[in-house]
């Protein structure tokens, strides 16, 4: 009998997909390629914004091995506003932008994380691995978790604040629970405006808040 040739149905989305695929691929510059690609269709599959890098990352990027507070601010955009990150998801992550593993390892040992990871408790022992004081420390927080269309300094709720430098000098174990109690208690009382916010500037430059 004379065999029939089947026709082949090409996906009609398939050569768009491609394409935006290799421009990701080509745009990010992965180190492990076959990994990335994994990564990359995960996040199609699940609806998310697939491990891409944008032309500002790039920028950023061009000493791409050493941690930065504009590239801890890359990878709080791709947390994407979540409390909780899985462990093995946060350190894809952290691979994806090469950043050091050692450093990675470091974090989660000082912070005695397990598979799930609280991302704001991560990010202030990540930023501290860059700030010599705790009040630089904050600074760099304040800064990778403003708003970047909000204009003026740098700013967030003080409930963040006071979450944040509460952990960080319970890590430190430096600094009394009685003298953060009366920063944070000044701060609320005297700086705090109507908007609940607080500003880089009102714990930097104000010579009755000391934070160590």
């Amino acid at each position: 009998m004379p065999q029939t040739d089947k026709q082949i149905c090409i996906p009609a989305e398939l050569p768009d997909l491609l394409k935006q695929f290799t421009k990701a691929a080509i745009r990010t510059q992965p180190p492990d390629l076959i990994q990335w690609s994994s990564d990359y269709f995960g996040a199609m599959a699940r609806g998310e914004a697939p491990p891409v890098r944008d032309r500002a990352e790039r920028v950023q990027l061009s000493n791409w091995a050493e941690l930065t507070p504009e590239l801890l601010k890359v990878l709080h955009q791709r947390v994407g506003g979540r409390l909780i990150v899985h462990v093995d998801e946060l350190a894809q992550m952290w691979k994806v932008l090469n950043l050091p593993s050692d450093l990675f390892e470091s974090v989660m040992n000082v912070g005695r994380f397990t598979e799930e990871i609280e991302w704001l408790k991560f990010l202030a022992l990540a930023c501290s691995s860059l700030g010599v004081t705790i009040a630089k420390t904050l600074k760099i927080i304040c800064e990778v978790l403003s708003n970047e269309n909000d204009s003026g300094p740098a700013r967030i709720p003080f409930s963040t604040f006071q979450f944040l430098y509460t952990y960080i000098a319970e890590v430190d174990g430096e600094i009394s629970a009685s003298h953060v109690s009366r920063m944070l208690n000044y701060i609320e009382q005297e700086i705090i405006g109507p908007d609940g916010l607080i500003k880089v500037n009102d714990f930097t430059q104000n010579p009755r808040v000391r934070l160590e």
